[in-house]
């Protein structure tokens, strides 16, 4: 994948697809925040929160192992590998034209969609009025349930 594509991990444990590329392409949090806008800050906090393997760390997780560990893509395209594919947002899901899954609505969270055979997860756009802290729990109990977090029961 063009490295004008992708941020993050050669080997992401979770991919988190974009429409939109934040300016200074780098992974590194503090210079993506410095040169971006308040949203990225908010977009790279829930990537962190969904990913950290201890959900009270995830502080540090953003700081520390983010772009080690999780990666961003801006092409509508699901990356090759085992990882878990994040699609954020229903207008982003329609740029992946052709894409066959079978993701079924969590139960009392409509909005979120998994397919465990593909590992794919869909959510409403990263941001927290859409992907609450409430609703970041649910994508992490789905998560957990299919081991995600290695070593977390």
């Amino acid at each position: 994948m063009p490295d004008s594509d992708y941020l993050g991990a050669a080997r992401p444990g979770l991919m988190l697809y974009l429409p939109h590329r934040p300016m200074g392409m780098v992974p590194d949090v503090g210079a993506l925040v410095a040169a971006n806008s308040n949203h990225w800050r908010k977009i790279l906090n829930l990537l962190a929160k969904v990913a950290c393997p201890v959900a009270e760390d995830w502080r540090r997780y953003r700081d520390q192992a983010l772009f080690q560990e999780t990666a961003l893509c801006f092409a509508p395209v699901l990356a090759q590998g085992p990882c878990w594919h994040w699609i954020g947002g229903k207008e982003n899901l329609l740029r992946f034209t052709g894409l066959r899954h079978h993701a079924r609505p969590l139960h009392g969270a409509a909005e979120i969609a998994v397919d465990p055979q593909r590992r794919l997860l869909l959510t409403p756009y990263p941001d927290y009025r859409q992907l609450s802290n409430a609703r970041v729990e649910q994508v992490r109990r789905v998560l957990r349930e299919h081991h995600f977090y290695p070593g977390v029961a």
